[in-house]
């Protein structure tokens, strides 16, 4: 199963990479498709990279209904952001 997971851009490492959190672990991810990104940016992250910005009702909503599904664990989060 593919997951894209809501995750918080925490902080900027340079141009090409943030420290985002996803649901409350903290993982480097790739934001080099984003334009503009900023901290606390709601990103969906899949497989280390940030696709896109949502905002922050839509990340709360999704990250609500995942949890509420059982599906939202530590190893979904190591699926959507594996460590380099």
């Amino acid at each position: 199963m593919c997951l894209a997971i809501p995750g918080q851009i925490a902080s900027l490492m340079d141009a090409d990479n943030a420290i985002v959190n996803i649901g409350g672990i903290e993982k480097m991810v790739s934001i080099a498709l984003i334009e503009n990104p900023q901290v606390n940016d709601w990103v969906i992250v899949h497989v280390g990279f940030a696709l896109n910005k949502i905002d922050a009702d839509e990340a709360e909503r999704t990250l609500a209904a995942l949890r509420a599904a059982g599906e939202l664990t530590d190893a979904d989060v190591e699926e959507v952001a594996p460590n380099a």
